[in-house]
């Protein structure tokens, strides 16, 4: 699987990495043993990167991938998971809190070290606190050999902007901001080429919207969002095509993204999503469905506080 380099932190990462928040039945019940293979059948066809957070399924994704991990080379992976948020409302990026959430992710996932650690959906927050405490909290943690790189992750493009001019991350992850539906992160990229910051690109099918499955009860798509994809999605079904495979060669085709993460505990799914990044994208489809999408091109929802959000548009 083609790599690319992740800023200025020297490593590469393939251009799909796994996502372990299904992991923590953050969309259906699942399997545990297919919740084990998946992460096989990730790292076996090429993945190298694995992202996941005490938040997914609240510390279940880092114990599943405990029991996993072990039986895998340690060499053979980067992984990444987050700290900050630890259920729907709690949310505590105080200081002594970043140590402690570091040393549990390492005990639960039986791991010596973190390639990656994130603040996780840190727009809930007063930013102040993120850029005095929580940064300068996380670098004491890679001077101590726990943590090699840190950074954010979250959903509104204003925060991220603010984080990236007021402090000194490595890496930063968004999520349904390059998609079919929307491409807003591309905002992001000259500012992180500028700062060597590593852009990486997240939930290319925007949480089942653009996809052919039953949406999630908390999916905040409003009804003229989701009739407008299903428009789309039906003219794929049309030319044979499930718009889920052009939404995801379309968030991969950008090499502006190091990589896309995206999970699924099911490991025939993963098989699938890599056989995809291996095919063609069909151009002609690619802007027929482009058009019918204008109409909610670049919508998007308010994300944790008002403040450190844009002004939404309608839709």
């Amino acid at each position: 699987m083609d790599k690319r380099l992740l800023g200025n932190t020297g490593i590469e990462f393939t251009k799909l990495s796994f996502g372990a928040s299904s992991l923590g039945q953050e969309f259906r019940h699942v399997d545990l043993n297919e919740a084990f293979r998946s992460v096989h059948v990730a790292i076996e066809r090429g993945m190298n990167f694995i992202d996941t957070s005490p938040f997914y399924g609240r510390g279940m994704s880092e114990m599943l991938l405990g029991r996993v991990l072990p039986e895998i080379p340690r060499e053979s992976y980067y992984l990444g998971t987050k700290l900050g948020r630890y259920s729907g409302q709690h949310f505590d990026f105080s200081a002594r809190r970043v140590e402690e959430s570091i040393d549990i992710s390492l005990e639960r996932m039986k791991v010596d070290y973190l390639d990656i650690v994130l603040c996780h959906d840190l727009e809930f927050v007063e930013m102040s606190q993120i850029i005095e405490e929580t940064i300068p909290a996380l670098r004491k943690q890679v001077e101590k050999g726990k943590v090699r790189f840190i950074g954010v992750s979250g959903y509104p493009m204003k925060m991220f902007k603010y984080v990236l001019a007021n402090a000194s991350i490595d890496v930063l992850l968004s999520y349904n901001h390059y998609t079919l539906q929307n491409d807003m992160a591309s905002e992001l990229i000259p500012i992180c080429k500028e700062k060597g910051v590593g852009l990486m690109n997240a939930a290319p099918f925007s949480a089942r919207l653009l996809t052919n499955a039953p949406l999630p009860a908390w999916h905040k798509a409003t009804p003229k969002v989701r009739e407008v994809v299903r428009q789309a999605a039906d003219h794929c079904a049309s030319r044979g095509i499930d718009i889920a495979q052009l939404a995801l060669q379309f968030s991969l085709a950008n090499p502006d993204f190091t990589t896309c993460v995206t999970g699924s505990a099911n490991p025939a799914r993963i098989a699938q999503w890599i056989d995809w990044s291996e095919e063609p994208m069909d151009e002609i489809l690619l802007g027929e469905v482009l058009e019918i999408l204008k109409p909610i091109h670049n919508w998007f929802y308010i994300e944790g506080r008002p403040e450190n959000n844009d002004e939404p548009t309608v839709a």
